[in-house]
């Protein structure tokens, strides 16, 4: 055999057995550093927090809650209660209105079970604060103040009646007079909210938080004449206290035409004085003694002696 052939023959075989040795040394290497490779487990992104609806700051018991009073807060999903009242699942506006049973602390949730809703059986009884009464009132545009009196308002009441003459003959006379100040407005009709970007609308029944005195007098001023409704500034302090003595205006001091007038029937005379008799001036007595007997006598008006009017020994 030729020798160059040999040569040329080892050489293959050596480059041969050097490329099956490279490729077994790389397979080995990737296989050792896949199996060094830990697999990461796929981390499903972070579910946002739900939002709970809670109340904004403090609601006393009997507070009706307003738009302000409530918000949403996040809350962690493994700690959420049934009661709970979820964004999405019902919304807000379905609470405005409604009256705290309890009190409520800022940042806890609201519950159905907490408040009673608009509607609800007992909700004018838990509006009322203790000893406290409801009485409804017929209004009208004028005396409803068109519609701009709203539930949580402070009213004072003006009854505009007759005045019966007090001569026969004489004209019937008018008054208004403020009958009861900073009174509370619970209700407008059936309505006890005041929604954001409502309309004012014009109610039929005002319903006011009296006492029971006040009740009595509210319902005896409808039947005296027609009652109307001031409203009061909301900066108003309830603590500033009362003007002293009634408020009242009658009708001749709203028109100059009704002024009183002198009379033209004269004048009637004074009853003369009752007249006196002064009592006589007592008698004069004259002692007469004639030895040992001794007589009064009094004298005559004619200047002459009476006869004795007695006998001393």
């Amino acid at each position: 055999m030729n020798p160059s052939r040999i040569l040329m023959l080892l050489v293959a075989l050596v480059i041969a057995g050097g490329t099956v040795l490279f490729l077994r040394s790389y397979l080995n290497a990737e296989r050792m550093a896949a199996q060094r490779t830990v697999v990461q487990p796929v981390q499903e992104p972070p579910k946002p927090a739900l939002q709970v609806l809670v109340a904004r700051g403090d609601v006393r018991t009997g507070q009706i809650v307003k738009p302000d009073d409530l918000r949403w807060q996040a809350w962690p999903e493994g700690s959420l209660a049934p009661a709970y009242v979820v964004e999405g699942r019902r919304p807000l506006s379905d609470f405005v209105g409604a009256v705290a049973r309890f009190p409520i602390s800022a940042g806890e949730p609201i519950t159905e079970g907490r408040v009673v809703l608009p509607g609800s059986r007992g909700f004018m009884a838990a509006v009322l604060q203790p000893g406290m009464r409801a009485i409804s009132v017929p209004v009208t545009v004028t005396s409803g103040i068109s519609g701009f009196v709203f539930a949580g308002d402070k009213v004072d009441l003006i009854l505009t009646h007759a005045l019966q003459p007090a001569v026969q003959g004489e004209k019937e006379a008018h008054a208004s007079e403020t009958i009861l100040r900073d009174i509370r407005v619970i209700a407008m009709d059936q309505r006890v909210d005041a929604k954001p970007g409502d309309p004012a609308q014009v109610a039929k029944t005002a319903t006011f938080e009296v006492t029971p005195k006040q009740g009595e007098i509210i319902t005896l001023a409808q039947e005296m004449g027609k009652l109307s409704l001031v409203l009061r500034s909301l900066q108003e302090s309830s603590d500033e206290p009362a003007p002293e003595g009634p408020s009242y205006t009658r009708d001749n001091e709203v028109s100059f035409l009704l002024a009183p007038r002198p009379s033209s029937r004269p004048a009637e005379p004074p009853p003369p004085a009752p007249t006196t008799t002064a009592p006589p001036p007592p008698a004069a007595t004259i002692t007469i003694i004639r030895g040992s007997v001794v007589a009064d006598s009094v004298p005559a008006a004619d200047g002459k002696n009476g006869s004795g009017g007695g006998t001393k020994p």
